[in-house]
């Protein structure tokens, strides 16, 4: 494994990748009735991969990702932005009306503009951590 950064990076990238995930998913789950949602969410994900990346290198990062490509990301983020204007089709409502349905075992409120912000989250974390690493190796290969 490379290590790219100091002593100090390294352990602030430590302890702050994981509050900065959770601190993602917070701004994800609150986003759709205030401040946040999946952009401003897949940006602070992002964020934290990116803190790590310079911390510890391209390869440490795709460790922690556990061989999924940010391209992957990219496709289902798509998909899943895709998938959440059908439901509204089966209802016979026009084009892009919310729909919602309630998990009784866990009183949670599901519904398509949670699922759009989670593609838009997958989406923008695949392509902001896809370029940071392009970046990293194409400057790790120039003289």
């Amino acid at each position: 494994m490379v290590k790219s950064g100091t002593i100090i990076l390294n352990t602030a990238a430590r302890f702050l990748m994981p509050l900065q995930l959770m601190f993602s998913i917070f701004l994800l789950l609150r986003g759709h009735d205030e401040p946040g949602g999946g952009f401003i969410a897949g940006l602070v994900a992002a964020g934290a991969f990116t803190l790590y990346l310079f911390a510890f290198g391209v390869s440490a990062t795709k460790e922690v990702l556990r061989m999924v490509d940010p391209r992957d990301l990219i496709g289902v983020g798509l998909l899943l932005g895709m998938i959440s204007v059908v439901p509204a089709w089966f209802m016979g409502q026009p084009f892009l009306t919310a729909q919602w349905w309630t998990i009784p075992v866990i009183d949670f409120k599901a519904s398509t503009p949670l699922i759009f912000d989670v593609g838009v989250y997958f989406a923008v974390l695949g392509s902001v951590t896809g370029m940071v690493m392009t970046l990293m190796e194409v400057d790790k290969d120039e003289p």
